[in-house]
């Protein structure tokens, strides 16, 4: 009895030992553990709708190949909370990979047009927390895909912060590590300044986002720091008090994409401000993103094939060059950036922006929605209700007109995955 607690004890305390660091906030900045920043080196992954952290014998194939490309993170769009997630989880681990899971599913995310936050979603999100929570190599959770596209649909800002708001109360209720709490947004010019701004704005830490995220596919082809508006974007957020990153990025107008924004983002511009980047994507589709296949298209009409005729599933092929250009890049951008310890921040939350018609429809920092109350355009509200400004804010240049990411498509859909593939129709 004595020798096999001794065992345990053993057990445990190796376990302890070889488990991977925790990320979290502080200031503008991500750290783990240990004290060092932490620079995203990520990959959008998801092989199939419902869930790709299932199946274990896959997660282990493609954290293999994504630990050789220098990954050490994926973004995940949607999961199933029920799901067996623990041999997933350790595949990645293993292979010093973190996830950034989003919370919301089609028939969960805040809808710009009509936009409401109520129990059910509240639950619905809590659960994929739950789910989540246990694993070391969690990074942080999304409660929002770009939901905002358009001025009008700023009166679903408020929402989208008062999910944030009751999903940081339900992980400090539920005792849970502080993983980060952030959005990812569209690339819209003259809507994104307004939006990174409001969810960090405010006094009240409890209902601003610990990070927020970028769609980003402003660089294609040969481009500049300043061509490509990267320059802009960086001279946006230089005092902004909360981490960011590209949560998407990976222009592929101008095939094969060489990565040299990568050499932007982790460069001496930009990485003392910006956390790094996820690429986007894993898997190559129909939209011709990914930098991994699984084998040759088929005809989707015939007998197995999955309903877009791309594989998804077995050994995982890099797609050159594009899987090697990026390789390439990212071995030679290692950022070491502060220590936690030396890190002091004196930054401020922004000031809430003005209220401008068309532009930005949010009167300030507006008393948030209560859980279950549903945004009526046909009745002026304390979200609305105030003075026009006139004019947008003068940080509201526009780098593009109205952003190049691919999940622009497809209004609703929320991401580039799914906004091109057009014979996945069982998705919708």
């Amino acid at each position: 009895m004595l020798f096999s607690t001794i065992a345990g004890i053993i057990a445990s305390l190796a376990v302890t030992a070889t488990a991977i660091p925790t990320i979290s906030t502080k200031g503008s900045k991500f750290f783990d553990s240990n004290g060092n920043q932490w620079y995203i080196k990520g990959v959008s992954y998801q092989l199939i709708p419902d869930d790709p952290l299932i199946d274990t014998t896959q997660c282990k194939l493609d954290a293999a190949l994504m630990k050789t490309l220098g990954a050490n993170a994926i973004r995940v769009y949607h999961v199933d909370p029920a799901g067996d997630h623990v041999g997933c989880m350790q595949a990645f681990s293993d292979a010093g990979i973190y996830l950034f899971v989003d919370l919301d599913t089609f028939d969960t995310q805040i809808n710009q047009d009509k936009p409401i936050w109520n129990q059910s979603q509240l639950t619905a999100f809590q659960k994929v927390m739950d789910a989540f929570a246990k694993f070391d190599n969690t990074a942080g959770f999304l409660v929002g895909n770009e939901v905002l596209t358009t001025g009008n649909g700023s009166v679903a800002a408020p929402y989208v912060k008062a999910a944030t708001r009751d999903l940081k109360a339900y992980r400090t209720k539920q005792k849970m590590r502080n993983i980060p709490v952030g959005y990812a947004a569209a690339d819209i010019g003259s809507l994104r300044p307004m939006l990174q701004n409001y969810l960090a704005c405010g006094t009240n830490a409890s209902e601003s986002l610990d990070y927020f995220a970028l769609n980003a596919y402003e660089w294609c082809g040969v481009s500049t720091y300043t061509q490509s508006g990267y320059s802009q974007l960086t001279a946006n957020i230089t005092d902004y008090p909360i981490p960011i990153f590209f949560s998407e990025t990976g222009c592929n107008t101008v095939p094969p994409r060489d990565w040299a924004d990568q050499s932007a983002i982790f460069g001496p511009e930009m990485n003392p401000y910006w956390s790094g980047s996820i690429i986007y994507e894993w898997i190559q589709e129909q939209n011709n993103y990914g930098i991994v296949s699984y084998g040759q298209k088929v005809d989707p009409t015939s007998p197995g094939a999955p309903p877009d005729g791309f594989p998804r599933s077995g050994t995982p092929t890099p797609v050159q060059p594009d899987f090697s250009n990026l390789a390439n890049q990212w071995k030679t951008l290692n950022p070491t950036g502060v220590k936690a310890s030396a890190y002091n921040p004196s930054l401020t939350a922004p000031p809430c922006p003005a209220f401008t018609d068309g532009i930005w429809e949010v009167n300030g920092g507006v008393a948030l929605p209560s859980l279950g109350a549903t945004f009526d355009a046909a009745v002026r509200s304390s979200i609305t209700a105030g003075t026009a400004a006139g004019s947008a804010s003068a940080s509201a240049s526009a780098t593009k007109a109205a952003g190049a990411s691919p999940a622009r498509e497809v209004q609703g859909m929320g991401i580039g995955l799914f906004s091109v593939l057009v014979g996945f129709f069982w998705w919708l």
